[in-house]
């Protein structure tokens, strides 16, 4: 196990590259600017290591990222209605960066803030700690909110991330990273043929701007239906109304069942590779990259649309406005407290 650093020139500053390796060969590289997620190289059934991340080709393209590569997400990750809500009656504005609404916690959000970084080894596992203080008000958010995000890597290929954080007011938080994993390897092709399988016999309605429009529904007889796995191309490829609002494909928030061990499984069948997401979070947002940018410069080269899948597990901001959905309330000095572990193997 070992760790490597090197100097990253991001905005005129010298931000950092960690990158953390296993005994097995496996690589993940981050940034403390956004904590962002470079690079991970996995293997495939043939013992082949590929990047099966997106990332830019050059490290202050990050400073725009409007695809949100790699990053993490926060205060509030997802969409907010009207670019409002109430506490305890209290109502709070914050930034529109989407349309009306409120994207990803706005900017400058966790995605482009520098986070102070400390690297650690262990004999099975390395990994860095990342630590970032968002101050009362900025971007709307009420309370002094500390955060302490861990990424860590052990020699059974599971790349963990520890979310933790405590904030001196009741305030709203639910924290995810935003990276598009394409299990090819160096991107060599889309992800349409990938086999997803989810836990999830519910998943959340939006309204043609991707806002939720308060009904869950059943995803029995839909292509939303991922229990027993499925390809993403049939989604892409509906003309259910759902699949349509979200430009061809999904972005969609599915509620978990945790009734099985892991809950969702990737399988690239081409490379052999597989993903298998264990959390104890309430839910994950699954977006395939259906409105991606074309010609953004990734270090394989150009990007397109459904050349990643994000698998953004969190609570759900749709709460703030409607009943029934997973809290992202967060009470004055209760600890925030979730993880989530991606684990990469082959079949």
């Amino acid at each position: 196990m070992q760790i490597k650093t090197e100097i990253a020139r991001i905005k005129d500053q010298d931000c950092k590259l960690y990158t953390l390796i296993n005994d097995n060969g496996m690589e993940v590289s981050c940034l403390n600017y956004g904590g962002i997620i470079t690079k991970i190289l996995a293997p495939d059934r043939n013992n082949n290591f590929e990047n099966v991340v997106l990332g830019f080709k050059d490290y202050e393209d990050y400073t725009s990222n409007p695809a949100f590569f790699g990053a993490l997400i926060g205060r509030i990750a997802g969409r907010i209605q009207e670019s409002s809500f109430e506490i305890d009656g209290k109502s709070y504005t914050v930034p529109e960066n989407d349309g009306p609404n409120h994207l990803h916690g706005g900017t400058p959000g966790f995605h482009k803030a520098i986070w102070e970084a400390e690297p650690f080894e262990g004999s099975d596992e390395v990994g860095v700690i990342l630590t970032h203080t968002s101050p009362d008000g900025e971007n709307g958010y009420p309370g002094n909110l500390k955060m302490n995000v861990t990424y860590t890597l052990n020699n059974n290929n599971e790349f963990s991330i520890t979310y933790e954080g405590t904030s001196d007011q009741k305030t709203a938080l639910t924290v995810t990273n935003h990276s598009y994993f394409n299990l090819s390897g160096n991107l060599k092709s889309d992800i349409l043929d990938h086999n997803v399988t989810l836990n999830a016999n519910k998943f959340v309605e939006l309204d043609s701007a991707l806002i939720p429009t308060g009904n869950i529904l059943p995803v029995e007889g839909t292509v939303f239906d991922f229990q027993s796995g499925r390809k993403i191309k049939d989604g892409v490829n509906s003309d259910y109304v759902q699949n349509l609002n979200a430009s061809n494909g999904y972005d969609h928030y599915f509620l978990f069942d945790n009734q099985q061990e892991n809950n969702v499984v990737v399988v690239d069948e081409h490379s052999g590779r597989t993903l298998k997401v264990k959390t104890d979070q309430p839910g994950m947002v699954m977006y395939t990259s259906n409105n991606l940018p074309e010609q953004l410069q990734l270090q394989e080269g150009p990007s397109k649309r459904y050349l990643g899948v994000c698998l953004e597990t969190q609570a759900s901001p749709a709460s703030l406005h409607h009943q029934g959905f997973p809290s992202v309330l967060l009470d004055k000095d209760e600890k925030y407290y979730t993880k989530t572990t991606f684990a990469f193997g082959v079949k």
